[in-house]
């Protein structure tokens, strides 16, 4: 078992769809084991840190996947495929529901960061805090954005095709966003050197 488990470690996500195609089991497990907790952890943070939902949303998206996968251009990127379906996914749940702001009324509230005490020892959790909450409070497009490319690091060129806009759109959004963090955390300004999260944020 440890042998074949070797030998398809070593094919790239392409070719294991192409075996899935023939029904392979092996290959699917593969897959699944490359893939399946990166998809949790992002319609956790896309659907409002529902953990219950992520793993739903995570079998729900991998059973489409065995269920269908002639769906899948094997001269595509996988890894753009799957993002894409979950990017869609996603959107759906946003329009059944459109109970987005009132999550964030709720998460906001019960999480208010008291910013206004004139205190210098504002540390590192605090910041963190108060950036989740800011990240929280972007408009979907924006946060999704901003996911992709800083938390699941995917490419200009992947974010375009799973949001199916232009390079320069993506660019753009990722531009004015990170300004708006900014200027929203500007109270942290004078200890961004001992914060790596948001100085990656403004320097990528």
């Amino acid at each position: 078992m440890a042998g074949y488990r070797h030998t398809y470690e070593i094919f790239s996500d392409e070719r294991l769809m192409e075996l899935i195609k023939s029904r392979d089991q092996k290959a699917f497990e593969i897959l699944y084991d490359r893939y399946s907790r990166l998809m949790i952890n992002y319609f956790y943070k896309m659907l409002w840190k529902d953990k219950e939902k992520a793993r739903d949303f995570t079998q729900e998206l991998f059973t489409k996947l065995i269920h269908k996968p002639h769906q899948f251009d094997t001269s595509r990127s996988f890894k753009t495929w799957i993002y894409s379906n979950a990017h869609n996914m996603c959107k759906n749940e946003y329009a059944k529901h459109q109970v987005r702001k009132n999550a964030y009324n709720k998460i906001n509230g019960e999480n208010t960061l008291d910013l206004q005490d004139g205190s210098k020892s504002i540390d590192r959790k605090a910041f963190q805090q108060k950036l989740q909450e800011t990240l929280v409070g972007l408009d979907e497009i924006k946060r999704q954005t901003i996911e992709l490319r800083f938390l699941h690091e995917l490419s200009i060129i992947e974010i375009s095709e799973i949001m199916q806009c232009s390079e320069g759109t993506v660019k753009s959004r990722l531009f004015y966003t990170l300004k708006e963090l900014n200027q929203k955390l500007r109270v942290f300004e004078g200890i961004l050197s001992s914060l790596p999260i948001l100085c990656t944020l403004i320097i990528k």
